[in-house]
């Protein structure tokens, strides 16, 4: 199946200065991405920034688009919606939305959840999840959880910890570690969209809940879309967002060539 992955890039990060292009051994975190992307077997794959130094570090890499966008956006999906304005795409083609950093991002993820959606008429949106492992997630308010029901689409996203096992989450067993997680899933943030949604979507307004949790994928539900969930076949790394983070990742890259 044909789809085009689209990466939204700005410049600007109050964590991690020029976060789109810090160095990680000789190429700029955008372009990783990018060449992940590549991977995966997409038609096409566009960098939408509203920086021009972005697009400058990428003209010169082959088979990556660039597609200036407006600086106003609040959201990756507002830059999405209109990048498909300004290619004037078909309602029908799958848009996946890879965040842009995450520079050890799977090829086959992305190519999972644009699968997912093409397979799930239904839904507007498809993303993925991956079953909690580590105790110290179950009541991470950054590990964002998700319950799906049995045709596999979201009723809700948290950063609270749901399902809430009334008879076992007692202060005696958090405190000694004996949580059962089975049941808890951690939201992995890639999308598949399709244009005529995100069409919609630029229109959709703010939802209360989205302002509470601050979690974009909830206005989506608020405004009555559905949004299918299947869990990954890989689990992606975690994302860059500190100086302590693209370490990590250079570290672990290192590592990888070391055993080449």
């Amino acid at each position: 199946m044909s789809f085009i992955a689209v990466i939204p890039a700005r410049y600007q990060s109050t964590r991690l200065p020029a976060k789109p292009l810090v160095d990680i051994l000789g190429k700029s975190m955008v372009e990783r991405v990018a060449l992940q992307a590549l991977k995966s077997g997409a038609s096409r794959v566009i960098v939408a920034t509203d920086d021009q130094r972005i697009a400058d570090a990428l003209v010169s890499i082959e088979h990556i688009e660039i597609c200036m966008t407006s600086a106003d956006h609040e959201s990756g999906t507002d830059r999405l919606a209109e990048v498909c304005e300004k290619y004037q795409f078909a309602e029908d083609e799958v848009i996946v939305n890879v965040q842009g950093d995450e520079p050890l991002i799977p090829p086959a993820v992305i190519t999972q959840v644009a699968h997912n959606l093409k397979n799930n008429q239904d839904a507007s949106v498809a993303t993925l999840s991956a079953p909690i492992t580590e105790f110290d997630d179950v009541f991470n308010a950054n590990a964002v959880k998700v319950v799906s029901d049995k045709n596999g689409l979201a009723l809700y996203f948290s950063r609270a910890t749901i399902p809430w096992d009334r008879d076992n989450y007692n202060e005696q067993n958090i405190k000694n570690a004996q949580v059962e997680q089975q049941y808890l899933q951690r939201h992995i943030g890639i999308y598949a969209y399709r244009v005529s949604f995100l069409k919609q979507y630029a229109q959709l307004s703010v939802s209360p809940l989205e302002t509470i949790e601050k979690l974009e994928q909830l206005r989506v539900l608020w405004h009555g879309f559905k949004i299918h969930v299947e869990q990954a076949l890989e689990v992606p790394a975690a994302g860059i967002d500190t100086a302590e983070d693209l370490q990590r990742v250079i570290s672990y890259l290192e590592t990888k060539l070391k055993h080449e």
